[in-house]
């Protein structure tokens, strides 16, 4: 009997390696396999310049510096055309536009000591709280201006928010822009599906008491994401879901599609390409470890595209800057899609298309 797939040769490692080479003759099993079947379905597939690329961010990854060293680089190449991020990774993610220093710091600290000194831990990333006070003024400041009075998307709140923290950061002399500044300047629209959990959320609400500042729109928000995968799966283009973690921003991101099919009944088939970057299970039954063939059944990933899935099981941190690397070595850039500029008119389509159905009954999926 003839077994099918690539026989294993193992390599000596050589001193001086390339990421690339890395990847394809060094990750060859178990999730490393899976981190290589991730980069290379990034490469071969999903940066095509029909695919429309949603990224999910929960977890710490900003704290760590991740917004400023690997996801502003994949936005300025092209290689991702809108965000769905926990409000954290957003906030935290200022303290570096602000040039407010964090540490590295050893896991195992007494904290008691820690809050007695006001410094503030995330594993071992320590700051002072500060950092936090001088974050929550600059947002403070910012939303109560002029410009952010109103009803509002949170993908035009955070629009907003980039380009006062890209005049930060110009101020400052920042040699490398941060998350809101690099989606800002890219165009690509940033959601949070859980706009009260953070600390941006917290501003907010106390603005709020003031009878200031924004009010964020969730219908708006649901619309817009909605109509851009509406717009992706439409005549020839494809949709791709990359989730680092899980949490709130993978469901916001996966439920565009029973949004479509199930609430406004329009044709549809689901995402076409799926990666995710986690470390939950899936027998525990929560939504952060659900696979992408538990997904097919509610309609959020196409059936016949479940061989363009995969699920990487490790710690985002490992992963992420791996993967990065590779799609940055191996794949040209794209031309900026600036989808923010286009939610009115993709909405439009979406709720003509809504109007036909409900004229004309529901078309089911196709």
């Amino acid at each position: 009997m003839k077994i099918k797939g690539q026989r294993i040769e193992p390599i000596p490692m050589p001193a001086r390696i390339s990421v690339s080479r890395l990847v394809d003759d060094y990750l060859v099993a178990y999730n490393g396999a899976r981190l290589r079947e991730a980069c290379r379905l990034m490469v071969e597939k999903i940066l095509k310049p029909d695919v429309f690329v949603g990224l999910s961010i929960s977890g710490a990854l900003t704290p760590a510096g991740l917004g400023t060293s690997v996801l502003a680089p994949l936005i300025r190449a092209g290689f991702v055309d809108y965000i769905v991020s926990t409000g954290a990774n957003l906030y935290h993610d200022i303290h570096y536009s602000l040039g407010l220093p964090l540490y590295h710091a050893h896991p195992g600290q007494d904290d008691r000591e820690l809050k007695r000194r006001n410094i503030v831990r995330i594993y071992d990333i320590v700051f002072d709280f500060d950092v936090l006070l001088t974050t929550d003024r600059f947002c403070h400041e910012l939303l109560s201006s002029e410009a952010f009075r109103g009803r509002m998307s949170s993908a035009k709140l955070h629009y907003r928010m980039g380009a006062a923290v890209a005049a930060a950061e110009k101020n400052l002399s920042r040699p490398h822009p941060g998350l809101l500044s690099a989606a800002h300047d890219a165009e690509v629209p940033i959601f949070t599906s859980s706009p009260g959990d953070s600390t941006i959320g917290m501003n907010l609400a106390a603005l709020d008491l003031q009878g200031a500042g924004p009010q964020i729109d969730v219908s708006a928000d649901v619309n817009e994401i909605s109509a851009i995968v509406y717009a992706a799966t439409r005549g020839r283009g494809k949709s791709a879901v990359i989730i680092l973690g899980g949490g709130s921003p993978k469901n916001f991101l996966l439920q565009t599609e029973p949004q479509l099919q199930e609430i406004l009944g329009l044709s549809e088939r689901g995402h076409d390409y799926f990666i995710q970057i986690t470390d939950a299970r899936p027998d525990t039954g929560g939504l952060s470890g659900a696979t992408p063939s538990e997904a097919v059944s509610w309609g959020k990933v196409d059936p016949e595209r479940l061989p363009d899935a995969v699920v990487c099981y490790a710690d985002t941190t490992l992963a992420l800057p791996l993967l990065s690397a590779y799609v940055l070595a191996n794949a040209k850039k794209r031309p900026l899609r600036r989808l923010y500029r286009r939610r009115k008119d993709l909405v439009s389509k979406l709720r003509r298309a809504y109007a036909r159905r409900a004229t004309h009954g529901p078309a089911g999926r196709r």
